[in-house]
């Protein structure tokens, strides 16, 4: 991966002035976001699911992201007996601000369509949950120049996703204690930080990437905390 010196300074920056989080932030931010009814789900594997977590949750109207596994066969896998399936992320976006096929572009923009890497826990693969999605691919692919049979990317009908397990959920958020410390004192279960847009956000922050959440939270502190 080639060295990006301004997310080493950022990391630099972020380490030497630490964000102040507080139980009120965190669920304020979190009770004015869009509603889950309101979005959309897409779900992508490019590699190892750490990564495109926080990449993705740094983009400007994804509310939500999860990490887990899809593609196979294998009922109720685990990272340890994962059977046929591959590391998948999804992106909980906000439609009538993003498009999916905005999406798309940043995914085809993160991995070579060309390669595949023979291990299926970490191959380049594209779901359809619904027609629209599948007819939104196959346009994106149309104006790329290429056809879903053409590259080694592969693209499948999303039939079932199983979520990770907790520990892999917001992975560069839960090494930062401060942060999990304000999580906790909100009194958020594993599927609460999961399925938290605040985390989503704080994920990509502790990742290095640039996202306005610092500024947006700084509006919702409470001075009481």
């Amino acid at each position: 991966m080639r060295w990006d010196p301004r997310a080493a300074l950022r990391r630099f920056s972020r380490l030497v002035t630490p964000m102040e989080l507080t139980k009120t932030q965190i669920r304020e931010y979190d009770r004015h976001t869009v509603d889950s009814e309101q979005t959309e789900t897409a779900t992508f594997g490019i590699g190892c699911f750490w990564g495109p977590d926080a990449q993705f949750g740094a983009v400007d109207d994804v509310i939500r992201t999860r990490v887990g596994y899809a593609g196979g066969t294998k009922r109720d896998p685990t990272y340890h007996s994962l059977g046929d399936h591959t590391e998948v992320f999804q992106v909980e976006f906000n439609p009538n601000r993003i498009a999916y096929h905005d999406l798309l572009e940043l995914v085809f923009e993160s991995h070579n369509p060309q390669h595949q890497t023979r291990k299926t826990q970490y191959q380049n693969v594209v779901f359809a949950a619904t027609a629209s999605q599948r007819a939104t691919i196959d346009e994106f692919l149309t104006t790329q120049g290429f056809t879903a049979d053409g590259i080694e990317t592969r693209i499948e009908r999303l039939s079932r996703f199983y979520p990770a397990e907790e520990y892999h959920q917001k992975y560069k958020l839960r090494s930062v204690s401060s942060f999990m410390d304000a999580f906790d004192a909100a009194e958020y279960t594993d599927i609460d930080l999961r399925e938290s847009p605040t985390a989503a956000k704080l994920n990509a922050y502790a990742a290095g990437h640039d996202v306005a959440v610092s500024e947006e939270l700084e509006q919702l502190r409470d001075p009481v905390d």
